[in-house]
Order: C-alpha cells, then sequence, then structure tokens
C-alpha cells in the first residue's frame, strides 16, 4: 500500500498531485509551475512515483505523469479511516474527562 503521508508531507508534491489530478501532463510543464530545479521537481515526482500514486508514460524523449487514480482512492480512504480513528479516541477521551468532573 501506498504511504500517503510520505507523498503528501510535501507542498510540492501535492501541488503535483492536484496538477496531474486533471489531465495528464509532460515533466516540463510540472518543472514550468515551481520556481525550483528540474532535478528537484523529478525528486518530488520520483517519491510520487515510488509511493504509486502517479503514472509514468514516456514518448520518445518526454515524460508525461497522471494521477494513479484507482491507489490515489484507496490511500485517501485509508488516510481518512485513521484520521477518523485517532479523532474518535480523542472526543472519547474528552468526554470520559468531562463527565469525570460533573
Amino acid at each position: 500500500m501506498s504511504d500517503i503521508y510520505r507523498a503528501i508531507s510535501d507542498p510540492i508534491r501535492r501541488q503535483i498531485l492536484n496538477m496531474v489530478a486533471h489531465r495528464e501532463l509532460p515533466q516540463i510543464d510540472i518543472v514550468k509551475a515551481f520556481h525550483i530545479s528540474q532535478p528537484a521537481v523529478k525528486k518530488h515526482l520520483t517519491i510520487l512515483l515510488e509511493e504509486k500514486l502517479v503514472l509514468e508514460r514516456r514518448e520518445g524523449k518526454y515524460c508525461f505523469y497522471r494521477l494513479n487514480a484507482p491507489v490515489f482512492e484507496q490511500a485517501y480512504s485509508q488516510l481518512q479511516y485513521e484520521i477518523g480513528r485517532i479523532l474518535e479516541h480523542k472526543l472519547s477521551t474528552l468526554q470520559q474527562y468531562l463527565e469525570e468532573e460533573s
């Protein structure tokens, strides 16, 4: 399973995910959207590829990237579940504390 925490921990990777969620983009268009070097953008794309959240297609000397929607949706569902459990536990603890104080 993808480590969505690693993928979304950086704002540049979140922005890349948002960009490729709408349509497939060549690497050069992704690079142009940022004020960082091409190797730095490639490093972010490599992390997203390692986590299988984006797919890469090569056409000649160009690389195109798009969101891997099924993997992203599964990782997002897992993230929602984990955060929901954390919040549920915190609310339960708060409720218990308030009941003891009454």
